[in-house]
């Protein structure tokens, strides 16, 4: 499958009536096992690109260049439509238009550009955001869908307007965005379910949703214009814990066999790199 068939798959969710979660990936092996296991989805969080990538925390350290390498290496190994947070755009407006180009090229179905202030402006109080004005926020994101090539790629804008601005300032941004040519807003920060209704009454485009209460249902966003709802990002989390707990067993002394119920079999291991490919590549290429 080719990213353009990608897209589209993508784009057909975003025009249909359901409401799903992607599968969070870190890199070329996460996605593959995602796809193993079913997923036709995938997200490639900022977050996550800089706690995999740098060991670093979410603090917008890590370059367009490391976000794009990293999705070139999922890309590569998998069939999965990517959604991928492009955080601020990496820059101004014409840096947004770059970095739909370069993500574009790598690979992605969708991204998304936001209008948080980033990386955090000098002397802001720990744990507090603050937003670019509606005006900044609108020209990156008209500079963005300039700089798309493929017209099936997916951009979406997306704000943080409810937890700093209220229902009020958000609607503002979702009205702004949705008049650049973006093809969907992405929320962060809904709270209740009359949020969502206010949001899907003021933008014709479908909704990506950062997080939701565990209270509302699926049928419940999809029916107010969610296509997709993230679930957070653990498995990178599960890696970290997993690693940790091998790492601790065998510094202890215990014996590598005492993890043979804890860890992925040859079999699985073969399955997701792919070894049954690679074998025949060296009969018919290296013999």
């Amino acid at each position: 499958m080719n990213h353009t068939e990608q897209r589209k798959r993508l784009r057909a969710l975003f025009a249909g009536s359901q409401c799903l979660s992607p599968a969070s990936v870190y890199d070329a092996l996460s996605a593959r096992v995602a796809a193993s296991v079913g997923y036709e989805i995938g997200m490639l969080a900022g977050s996550v690109a800089s706690n995999t990538t740098l060991a670093a925390p979410d603090l917008i350290v890590l370059t367009l260049t490391e976000f794009a390498d990293q999705v070139r290496r999922i890309m590569r190994a998998c069939d999965l439509s990517l959604i991928v947070d492009a955080d601020h755009g990496y820059g101004n407006a014409l840096n947004a238009m770059r970095t739909v180009q370069e993500l574009e090229h790598a690979g992605v179905s969708a991204l998304s550009i936001e209008d948080t202030a980033l990386p955090i402006p000098f002397g802001q109080a720990e744990g507090k955001e603050s937003l670019t004005s509606i005006a900044e926020g609108a020209g990156k994101l008209r500079a963005a869908v300039a700089g798309r090539s493929d017209p099936s790629l997916i951009i979406a804008g997306r704000t943080s307007a409810l937890k700093i601005e209220g229902l009020e300032g958000a609607l503002a941004r979702v009205k702004a965005y949705s008049q650049t040519g973006v093809d969907a807003i992405f929320i962060v920060g809904l709270e209740k379910l009359d949020q969502l209704d206010a949001i899907h009454a003021a933008t014709p485009l479908p909704i990506i949703l950062g997080n939701a209460p565990a209270s509302l249902k699926r049928e419940e966003l999809a029916a107010r214009g969610a296509r997709i709802v993230l679930q957070g990002h653990q498995p990178v989390a599960a890696a970290v814990k997993a690693l940790r707990e091998c790492y601790t067993h065998l510094y202890n002394g215990g014996a590598p066999a005492d993890l043979k119920s804890t860890i992925a079999s040859a079999q699985e291991m073969d399955e997701v790199t792919a070894a049954a490919t690679y074998k025949k590549w060296q009969g018919d290429y290296l013999r």
